[in-house]
């Protein structure tokens, strides 16, 4: 998920009343929930689509998620005796327990994979002990009324604790709405996936959610060769004719995508995240994508150019 979201249910966590254990424990939680996501650095160094390859790895297993939220507690708990030494310490602020920061920021971490686990983009969860890819398909990697829900709640019980009132209950409850809304979109996601077209090439579906209308899922038809089936904004068995769109046109076994890979780190890195290839014929060559972002305004941020030869013929 994005940032955005991870940072409000670590606030919301805090709003529950953990804040009250101890000193920084809001810096903890909200750091902490966005804490795996350091791997955002390989930024610096990696290029092109390489970044695909690397994030939702290493930074998102078991080993990260216990000694990431063990340096951040440290870094509080330096940060706070260096202010009491200089005397900048607030006053107001309670006593800081490295105990209840590391568990804080522990809890916080957890609910990032959790809540990455939800979309089409996929994480993998046991690294560095398995590559494998876990996907949840349930939430759209951003989602808005999420954002609502989240943001109201973390406004409404901040300005609860300012005026005196109960400031616990509207977090909580807004808490355990998010979980009930996420839910009803892993049912509407699991009926989606029904959908079967009447073609013996595709063993599965793959019901991805799409930007805004929680309800409504895109569905990916994969095909070993390579060439997937795709509708757009399904929304349920009631609906009238479907609109089968087409992907690919080049067959995978024509392509010989492993030397491309040995040959070319672009290549290699997205074949690492892929999940439903295919290969798009263009006028400046073969371009290597994944059925999960077809839309062609996402432009090349997931695509990549296969080296000249990869392929001996274009289309079927």
């Amino acid at each position: 998920m994005d940032n955005l979201t991870h940072s409000l249910v670590g606030a919301l966590i805090g709003q529950t009343g953990l804040k009250r254990k101890t000193g920084l424990a809001m810096p903890a939680l909200i750091i902490g929930a966005n804490l795996p996501d350091v791997d955002a650095a390989c930024f610096l160094w990696l290029d092109g689509v390489e970044h695909l390859g690397f994030r939702r790895g290493i930074t998102h297993g078991p080993p990260a998620l216990l000694l990431l939220p063990l340096v951040l507690a440290g870094l509080l708990y330096g940060f706070d005796r260096w202010q009491a030494k200089r005397g900048t310490r607030p006053p107001a602020r309670l006593p800081v327990s490295f105990k209840w920061l590391y568990l804080l920021a522990f809890i916080a971490c957890l609910t990032h994979p959790a809540l990455d686990w939800l979309n089409v983009y996929g994480i993998r969860l046991l690294m560095p002990f398995s590559d494998r890819w876990f996907y949840g398909d349930t939430l759209f990697i951003i989602d808005i009324w999420l954002w609502a829900l989240l943001g109201f709640a973390t406004w409404f019980s901040l300005r609860r604790e300012r005026q005196g009132g109960n400031w616990v209950r509207p977090a909580r409850v807004a808490l355990t709405v998010a979980c009930g809304y996420i839910l009803i979109n892993g049912f509407i996601t699991r009926d989606a996936e029904r959908m079967r077209l009447m073609d013996a090439h595709y063993a599965h579906t793959i019901a991805a959610p799409v930007p805004l209308f929680f309800w409504k899922r895109q569905l990916i038809f994969p095909n070993q060769e390579g060439n997937h089936s795709l509708i757009d904004n399904y929304s349920g068995p009631g609906e009238g004719r479907l609109n089968v769109r087409r992907l690919g046109g080049v067959t995978l076994a024509d392509c010989r995508l492993s030397n491309a890979a040995e040959r070319d780190p672009q290549v290699r890195a997205f074949l690492v995240w892929s999940r439903v290839p295919f290969v798009e014929y263009r006028r400046d060559g073969l371009w290597l994508r994944d059925a999960r972002f077809a839309d062609p305004n996402i432009g090349d941020r997931f695509a990549v150019r296969l080296p000249e030869g990869t392929c001996d013929v274009f289309f079927r």
